[in-house]
This record gives C-alpha cells, sequence and structure tokens, in this order.
C-alpha cells in the first residue's frame, strides 16, 4: 500500500479505448488480497455489439450509464463473475474488463478460494479465475473504485513494460476489433501467444 496511490475518479472518465491500456500495471485492491492488471479489453457502448451497454439501460447495465470509475459486475455460464471498470461519462456506456492479474498480496487466500495448487501464474490469469481470487462478487455492482476496501491503485513508480494490442477473445460480435490490451509477454495472461501490434507503455496504442 506505500508503494501504491489510490485513483481519482477523473482518471476513470476517459474513453475505454484509452483507459483499458492505462490500467495495465494498476493494482486492484479487495480486502486482503491484491492485483496487478496486465490484461484488459475495451467495450464501446452502443455501437459494440459485444457490449452490453448495446441493448440499451437495464437494471443489469445501467451503472455502465452513470459516471466512471465504478464497478460493473455480472454473472456468466452460470458460474463465472467478471469485473468491469466504467470509463467515459455519464450516458456514454464504455467499459473496460479486466481479463488478468498478477498475484501481488493474500496468496494464501487466492490459493483456498481458487481451490488451486498450480503456479500463482494460474491462480487470477483470466476474468472469472481474477474475481474467484479476490472474491469480487455482484455485491460489489456499482461501488466507487477511488476509496474504501475495494479499490484500483497506481504505483508511485510504474514499472517499465510493453503494451501490446489484439483482437478480443471469446465474443461472437466485432470479434476482430483490436480492443485488447496487454503487458507483453507477461506470464500471466490469459491467452499468450496472439500476435499484436506492440508499443511502451505509456504511448498512444490503437
Amino acid at each position: 500500500m506505500r508503494a501504491t496511490e489510490p485513483l481519482a475518479l477523473d482518471f476513470f472518465a476517459r474513453p475505454a479505448t484509452e483507459l483499458a491500456p492505462a490500467l495495465l500495471s494498476c493494482v486492484i485492491v479487495h480486502r486482503e488480497t491484491a492485483g496487478m492488471i496486465v490484461e484488459t479489453e475495451a467495450y464501446l457502448g452502443l455501437h459494440d455489439l459485444a457490449a452490453h451497454a448495446s441493448r440499451g439501460k437495464t437494471e443489469r447495465t445501467r451503472v455502465l450509464f452513470g459516471p466512471a470509475g465504478r464497478a460493473y459486475v455480472y454473472f456468466i455460464y452460470g458460474m463465472h463473475e467478471c469485473l468491469n471498470v466504467v470509463a467515459d461519462r455519464e450516458d456514454e456506456p464504455g467499459c473496460v474488463l479486466i481479463r488478468a492479474l498478477e498475484p501481488l498480496s493474500g496468496l494464501d487466500l487466492m490459493y483456498q478460494r481458487r481451490h488451486w495448487h498450480g503456479p500463482t501464474t494460474g491462480l487470477a490469469n483470466g476474468p472469472g479465475k481474477l474475481t474467484q481470487a479476490l472474491a469480487i462478487t455482484r455485491e460489489q455492482y456499482g461501488q466507487r473504485l477511488d476509496k474504501g476496501d475495494f479499490t484500483i491503485r497506481a504505483w508511485k513508480t510504474k514499472p517499465p513494460f510493453q503494451i501490446a494490442v489484439t483482437s478480443r477473445i471469446g465474443i461472437t460480435h466485432c470479434a476482430d476489433w483490436p480492443l485488447r490490451f496487454i503487458w507483453a509477454g507477461h506470464p500471466c495472461l490469459s491467452v499468450r501467444g496472439r500476435k499484436g501490434s506492440v508499443s511502451a507503455a505509456g504511448s498512444s496504442v490503437g
């Protein structure tokens, strides 16, 4: 905690295509556990048929149409919960799916929650795995991510890395859009080896 600082809400108030790479290397903290974001996907809202918001505002998606910096957590395949970060501004329902983390603290608890016996690289290398490891559920739906026991923080000294951009994973609509952003070569990625364009962290990618 001493090496990181909380992100202000205005950090999240940008288009999902900008927020997704900016979240790489940031740290999600939920109570006793924490992990560093190494993989994200941007979802663009009303005109992105792969985005939940493209179906309009519903009870499930209402948080996407509100202010940025909130958690959008949904249940999928009858077994997994997925964490998204609300981006952009009110009535512009972009969001960023968090796809993989590098576990940082509370590893024993993560292993227990996941019933996992393999290497730490497999603890949170998928959207359903990371929510289980950090005990993120739909109870966190709509929660602010700038304060409290569930936050996203930034390193005071950002680690060096390169960002690679690929198409998104596991979707049918708009599947070829280059909206998956990864810490290039990181061992905790959900899928490795998919080719994409690469740039230095912090530079413009698209």
